[in-house]
């Protein structure tokens, strides 16, 4: 991925001004002294853009260092595949890199890992291709191993019923496929902890709109009201329809096996799934919100700013500067600017005369 370019697609700017500010960034230098003192190298950046840079560069830097960590973790395990690769490569965001590798990660005994080493990966195998001759209870016979912990065909059963929700949880295109659904048809539902409690989040005791078009500040606002213990907020899925993608996208039909990849299918999405991209979008939402308050509350002190410093009086303004000159402004009583200009009071002699 070439970072530089990106962002400058991204923000609309010359690849020639991402690519000085990033080498004035990377010197050590700060947005404010960048946005001041340099202008002439970033092509007058202002220090808004610079940041926005700044967090953009961070980020894909991060991306771009996860990504091959995550290469080398399952390279390490010999698992890696030119597709795979490729997949990972591709991924625009740290999220989509982790549903990646979600299936590869080293996790925490769980009950799938278990049945595995009880040596069932095979009968889920064997589930999962949902052939309608397989009788699932005939199959489970031969696993079952006392001394392996597996005593009878239900137990079998219920341990490769765990390996195939782990595998539907662990899905990347599945995953992103619900995240997408929930961020554009899911609802954004508000609920009172104590309906009979009086607070200034009362506005919100029975509170729901879609996600695409939930309002920044309303989000922050149940936010508040959640971490003050007065809401209950939930990102919800349109009735039935996460059930239905999942069912389509592992349930090939209603034969025995097909029943049993259903049932650990649906069960993964409703202890796994649904909870992770409902978390994923939450978080995204609130960092929405976050940054459109953080340039609401900027532009307000822009205005707070400019406005007129002295009533009733014209006003000069100096920005002192040595190799650049000083900035000088004049505005009128109202605020308005009549005019702005550049000049060397500190200018050595060859300045002096080439500013007249």
């Amino acid at each position: 991925m070439d970072i530089l370019k990106q962002i400058a697609d991204e923000l609309k700017l010359r690849q020639t001004q991402v690519e000085a500010a990033v080498a004035l960034l990377d010197d050590g230098k700060t947005v404010p002294f960048i946005a001041r003192y340099r202008k002439e190298q970033t092509g007058s950046l202002d220090d808004q853009t610079l940041h926005t840079l700044s967090d953009r560069l961070n980020y894909l830097r991060k991306l771009e260092e996860r990504k091959q960590e995550i290469c080398d973790a399952i390279a390490a395990q010999e698992k890696l595949t030119p597709e795979l690769e490729k997949a990972i490569s591709a991924a625009q965001t740290l999220v989509e890199a982790e549903d990646l590798y979600r299936p590869f990660k080293q996790k925490r005994k769980t009950k799938a890992s278990v049945a595995k080493a009880r040596g069932l990966q095979p009968l889920a195998d064997l589930l999962m291709a949902q052939d309608h001759k397989t009788d699932p209870e005939k199959e489970a016979e031969v696993f079952v191993n006392e001394e392996l912990e597996v005593p009878d065909t239900a137990a079998a059963l219920s341990g490769a019923s765990d390996i195939i929700a782990e595998t539907v949880s662990d899905d990347a295109d599945l995953r992103k496929r619900l995240r997408n659904v929930l961020s554009l048809r899911g609802s954004l539902t508000v609920k009172a902890v104590d309906p009979d409690e009086d607070s200034v989040y009362r506005n919100y005791y029975d509170h729901s709109e879609p996600v695409e078009r939930a309002a920044k500040h309303r989000i922050l606002a149940v936010n508040r009201g959640e971490k003050e213990g007065y809401l209950k907020v939930t990102i919800t899925m349109p009735e039935g329809l996460g059930e239905q993608i999942v069912t389509k996208t592992y349930v090939k039909n209603q034969s025995p096996s097909g029943q049993i990849v259903e049932a650990a299918a649906l069960e993964a999405y409703k202890k796994s799934l649904l909870p992770a991209v409902q978390r994923e979008v939450r978080a995204a939402l609130t960092e929405a919100a976050s940054e459109q308050a953080i340039t609401v509350f900027a532009s307000n002190l822009r205005q707070l700013l400019l406005q007129p410093p002295m009533k009733g009086m014209i006003t000069l303004g100096l920005d002192p500067g040595f190799r650049t000159g000083c900035k000088v402004a004049v505005v009128d009583p109202t605020g308005k600017v009549l005019a702005t200009d550049v000049v060397y009071i500190t200018a050595n002699s060859a300045q002096a005369v080439a500013g007249g």
